[in-house]
């Protein structure tokens, strides 16, 4: 069968669809191609703003091979640019650090500002002459990156061919509209991260699909029971599940975290996980949200960012420390469980014979749809 057909079979009803060729979970060529169809040419998250709170802060990112640096300037925005000098290609920023004056390139200290704009070229003329005439400073700043925050998340289109951010997700924005309030990072006990021995997109498979928690999460099934879920499919933008049962988590004397403001009665006891394509996977509930980054690593390895966030400030709230690290151990569990499941099916596509699957046409259209743009987005690439 060649790809061409492989892919069609993808892009069938879920009726009769097969799930993506085992090529896509294997094959190291194909993962490089659906770097650039898939994850370059898409919005997808790289990190969060709380990793650079404050201004000057700045945090190199390896995303898929490619250096970058998330910085916050000095209006408080975070941009990412390209961790490359423009000069003789060095990297700008090796760990974590606080920028003082100047992002300065640590071999020949050319200078930039915490916008990209290049400010300084020691000895660039000579000895002592730090201009030279066909060196013009403002058309060498850094190489940014297209970027847009969302619930903290930072999501770049490397490519710069993606429509804009809220013309791409404008549905899911319309949709969570309630919850466009600011969120709190929970602090340390409220990020964790899991290295995780599978391809990044059977986490997103597995991650928007409710049809496993009778046996995969038998403590959440206990009172969130497979009916009491629901699909959510935008084709082409973003699928996952609701509940109809979310219960508030409570300390010993039956305190519960604060709410996010002005909610309507759907969400006193809805939630709803959403997989965003490609590589972001958020929750949010009435009292707290979450969101999970993907990095993939290669094609069978990936490394899956989690952080908790709340309606009100750590600073605000000290007396519900202990809930929150309970809360984020409530989290941490429920996503380990997944892991043999991630692993195992990454496993299982090693398995030369497999045709890529079938679905239940109730149960996982949210998986077929995830797939359907995977394979829309691959066949736009090859097309090109």
């Amino acid at each position: 069968m060649n790809k061409h057909s492989a892919l069609s079979s993808v892009l069938a009803d879920v009726n009769v669809a097969n799930g993506l060729p085992n090529e896509h979970y294997i094959d190291p060529i194909v993962f490089d191609e659906e770097k650039r169809s898939v994850l370059y040419a898409n919005w997808s998250g790289i990190g969060f703003g709380k990793d650079v709170p404050e201004e000057g802060d700045a945090k190199p990112v390896d995303f898929l091979g490619m250096p970058l640096l998330i910085v916050r300037d000095k209006d408080g925005e975070v941009g990412v640019f390209q961790n490359t000098c423009r000069h003789r290609g060095m990297i700008l920023v090796d760990t974590p650090r606080k920028i003082g004056g100047a992002i300065r390139c640590p071999y020949h200290s050319w200078c930039y500002s915490l916008k990209g704009e290049l400010r300084a070229t020691p000895h660039v003329g000579g000895p002592g002459q730090n201009k030279h005439e066909d060196v013009n400073r403002e058309d060498l700043g850094l190489i940014r990156v297209r970027s847009y925050v969302w619930r903290d998340v930072i999501f770049v289109n490397v490519d710069g061919t993606a429509p804009e951010f809220e013309e791409v997700h404008g549905a899911l924005l319309e949709r969570w509209e309630e919850f466009d309030k600011p969120v709190f990072h929970g602090g340390e006990t409220s990020s964790f991260k899991l290295e995780v021995k599978t391809n990044w997109k059977l986490a997103v498979e597995n991650y928007c699909e409710s049809y496993h928690l009778p046996w995969v999460h038998p403590g959440l099934n206990s009172y969130s029971r497979l009916e009491d879920h629901y699909n959510i499919e935008v084709r082409g933008q973003y699928s996952g599940q609701g509940t109809m049962v979310y219960r508030q988590l409570t300390d010993q004397d039956g305190a519960t975290f604060p709410d996010f403001d002005g909610l309507s009665d759907k969400w006193d006891e809805g939630a709803e996980y959403i997989a965003l394509y490609p590589n972001v996977l958020l929750g949010v509930q009435r009292d707290h949200a979450f969101a999970i980054v993907l990095e993939p690593v290669d094609q069978e390895n990936t490394v899956e960012h989690i952080e908790l966030y709340y309606a009100k400030s750590l600073e605000d709230t000290p007396q519900h420390d202990g809930l929150r690290a309970s809360n984020a151990q409530l989290w941490k569990t429920v996503f380990e469980e997944d892991v043999f499941v991630v692993e195992g099916m990454q496993k299982g596509r090693h398995g030369m014979l497999f045709d890529g699957g079938r679905f239940s046409p109730a149960m996982d259209g949210p998986t077929h749809n995830f797939h359907h743009w995977v394979a829309t987005q691959v066949e736009n690439g090859r097309a090109e």
